[in-house]
């Protein structure tokens, strides 16, 4: 069991949001890196102590990794708002990362790293060792469920989503799981031959995920027919999934795209796509990906993405 302290806004809405994703076994709401000892909600609020309204979290290391926490918790900040979150103003609602194990930092940081690809102004989370932690007054704790209708500046949306989340470890003796093709082309940036992979002509409806780690990746709506002989996207499910990396092998000037928590290779991305689609074409290896038909996506643990699939 870890814990790490996460703060988001207010209190109420980020506790039952983080509460939902499944390998968190506590929650707790309370004020933290402040400057003063036992502060009141009042003295928060009012009396500029510096503390943040924050959620304690306790969870199973072998069921959710930290990334996989951070990466929701990065669906519903701001993460470029300074002392605001929805309608609250104050430092009391800044957002942060609190660590009490050192070696969580390294991660911590690569995340953000991450994050900040995705923004161009400066992403605004703290992120410091947990200083002092108050819990909050009783009426605090689990707030939204003693009281539903309750302020919230989360989205109902996104307690589905958290509830629905499932994290997938990434999968250890890879040359052992996967076929030779999957496996150089993964680990070694091989490229499979064309016309002759599983997916290129599959227009079934599903989603498609990294086979080495299950990671959503594409989704059927955005796929179509290039004539490449490789299955083609105009854009991946989430721009935070893959990341893009020069490419100059080969005497030629090319994207690669690399899945991010399989650090996996999965092909090339182009500019010659469909306009209408945005553009661009995500030429992908089929030894790459693992398809998910729609039909099955609910039971394997995909369900909360089946609206994009149309």
């Amino acid at each position: 069991m870890k814990d790490i302290y996460l703060a988001g806004g207010c209190f109420w809405g980020t506790e039952k949001y983080l509460e939902a994703i499944k390998g968190i076994k506590e929650t707790e709401v309370g004020y933290a890196n402040g400057n003063t000892e036992y502060p009141s909600y009042e003295d928060v609020c009012r009396k500029n102590t510096g503390h943040a309204e924050m959620v304690k979290i306790i969870y199973d290391s072998d069921q959710v990794s930290l990334s996989f926490i951070l990466n929701l918790y990065y669906d519903v900040i701001e993460p470029t708002s300074v002392n605001r979150q929805g309608n609250d103003t104050g430092s009391q609602y800044r957002t942060g990362i609190y660590y009490t194990d050192k070696a969580d930092l390294p991660l911590i940081m690569e995340s953000i790293h991450e994050l900040q690809k995705k923004y161009d102004k400066p992403i605004a989370i703290e992120v410091l060792p947990l200083k002092n932690y108050y819990r909050a007054e009783e009426y605090h704790q689990k707030y939204l469920d003693k009281n539903p209708n309750g302020y919230c500046h989360i989205g109902t949306d996104k307690f589905e989503k958290a509830k629905n989340a499932v994290y997938h470890e990434p999968k250890k003796d890879l040359k052992k799981i996967l076929t030779d093709m999957q496996y150089n082309v993964t680990q070694h940036n091989a490229t499979e031959p064309p016309f002759s992979n599983e997916y290129y002509d599959n227009f079934k409806k599903g989603i498609y995920v990294d086979i080495t780690t299950g990671e959503p990746l594409f989704v059927s709506t955005d796929k179509f027919e290039s004539g490449c002989g490789w299955p083609s996207f105009s854009k991946p499910i989430d721009p935070g999934s893959v990341v893009n990396l020069d490419d100059n092998t080969h005497g030629r000037v090319r994207t690669e795209v690399r899945s991010v928590k399989g650090n996996s290779h999965l092909g090339h991305v182009f500019t010659d796509g469909p306009k209408s689609k945005g553009g661009l074409r995500y030429c992908i290896n089929s030894a790459s990906l693992l398809f998910i038909p729609k039909e099955q996506m609910e039971e394997k643990g995909y369900g909360h993405y089946i609206d994009l699939v149309r």
